[in-house]
């Protein structure tokens, strides 16, 4: 499986495959019509407590991350991960698509690592 992540103000690719939302709250200034999105899955976001706390702090980032896996392997996020789970089957590759500045420190990285190690 290859997952990808982009941000949302860039243009959507064919090679993107289908593009997936993980952020809480739709991006600023992004038309929906424009950013090819097939799925919004909120509940993947983190938190509000931790995404304010984390801060996009790359000091901060290893925590984030354990905060955030520990998160997404809670019911809430249950529904999404299994919207997610029959994307990925129906295609070898998807992008997750976040509206983060940093392209390295976002909760869509940390989302990827998640998945790659097999937890989805």
């Amino acid at each position: 499986m290859d997952i990808r992540i982009k941000r949302a103000y860039e243009d959507a690719a064919r090679s993107d495959g289908p593009r997936i939302l993980v952020d809480r709250i739709w991006p600023r200034g992004v038309a929906k019509d424009d950013a090819e999105i097939e799925a919004w899955l909120k509940g993947l976001a983190p938190s509000t407590d931790l995404r304010k706390w984390f801060g996009h702090d790359p000091e901060k980032w290893e925590e984030f991350s354990l905060r955030y896996q520990k998160e997404l392997k809670k019911t809430e996020a249950a529904d999404d991960l299994k919207e997610l789970q029959s994307i990925v089957k129906e295609h070898k590759r998807i992008t997750l698509v976040f509206a983060a500045r940093d392209t390295e420190h976002n909760n869509a990285a940390a989302l990827r690592d998640f998945l790659n190690n097999g937890d989805l």
